[in-house]
């Protein structure tokens, strides 16, 4: 049988190589989720730009006010409506980073959990008589720890799933406060 330093320096060699193993997937993973959100930067950018010269074009087109003020009422529900999509569209990219974080955290922890409490049986067999308390204690530690690392990830799921009905609500206001908003100066631009 290993002496105590031996199992404890082995203990913290794989705790140490399983946090660096965790960080680089976790490193990985925002670098995949800030190309995602530049593409769709870029992409955004780019159809703004193609939308705003034909908008503007068809403004300097208008023969009449009662025309300019029609096309520009007409642009305001699809630019609400694009600008809802884009909130959810960056909402989903971070949703499946928030997913990929818990999923990777969840399963180094959950090994480490396991690895250490093995440890604390295993050294708990070779302690010395009237360690049962520090063993115990040792244990109820571990067991704290994990149920307080169950609630943060519970809280944070709950959290970003609030997030993504926040911005769905959001969205379906936007775009309704758009269409009243185009029905209301509609009628004004005919009279004129």
């Amino acid at each position: 049988m290993s002496s105590f330093q031996e199992q404890f320096s082995a203990a913290t060699k794989t705790n140490i190589e399983s946090q660096l193993a965790l960080l680089t997937t976790l490193t990985g993973k925002a670098f995949e989720t800030v190309e995602k959100v530049i593409e769709l930067n870029m992409n955004v950018a780019k159809a703004a730009l193609e939308e705003s010269t034909s908008n503007t074009r068809q403004l300097l087109a208008a023969k009449d006010p009662q025309e300019f003020i029609a096309l520009s009422t007409g642009q305001v529900q699809p630019n609400a409506e694009k600008a809802a999509s884009y909130g959810r569209e960056v909402l989903t990219i971070v949703s499946g980073l928030q997913a990929e974080v818990s999923k990777a955290a969840e399963s180094q922890i959950g090994e480490h959990n396991r690895k250490f409490a093995s440890l604390v049986d295993e050294v708990s067999k070779s302690a010395p008589a009237g360690s049962e308390n520090v063993v115990a204690f040792m244990k109820t530690a571990i067991a704290n720890a994990n149920a307080g690392y169950e609630q943060l990830t519970k809280s944070t799921k709950q959290a970003v799933e609030a997030m993504g009905a926040n911005m769905n609500t959001a969205a379906a206001q936007m775009s309704q406060a758009a269409s009243k908003a185009g029905a209301r100066v509609a009628p004004v631009a005919a009279k004129k």
